[in-house]
């Protein structure tokens, strides 16, 4: 697994009731069951991305500048969302 899954999983562990919006770059991505989630309630496109193991994780993600509305909605239908932004 890579080192930004393995930093993903520890933060997510922490926030396991919450859809985590995980910082790369200008995106908050988020993977697995949490993309699964705001892929169908946001209708936005599900990819996928190399965690270091067999299979693609699920991802989707949207630009880091226009995030609020995205949250907004997750929150009015009834989901906690949670920020990790990038420090490096």
């Amino acid at each position: 697994m890579t080192p930004m899954m393995l930093q993903y999983f520890d933060i997510k562990d922490q926030y396991k009731d919450y859809i985590l919006f995980y910082r790369l770059g200008d995106f908050y991505e988020m993977f697995f069951e949490d993309a699964q989630i705001v892929s169908a309630e946001l209708d936005l496109t599900l990819t996928g991305r190399d965690c270091g193991e067999k299979e693609r994780a699920p991802m989707c993600g949207i630009p880091f500048h226009s995030c609020e509305p995205y949250i907004g909605k997750l929150i009015e239908k009834g989901y906690k969302v949670a920020i990790c932004e990038q420090v490096e």
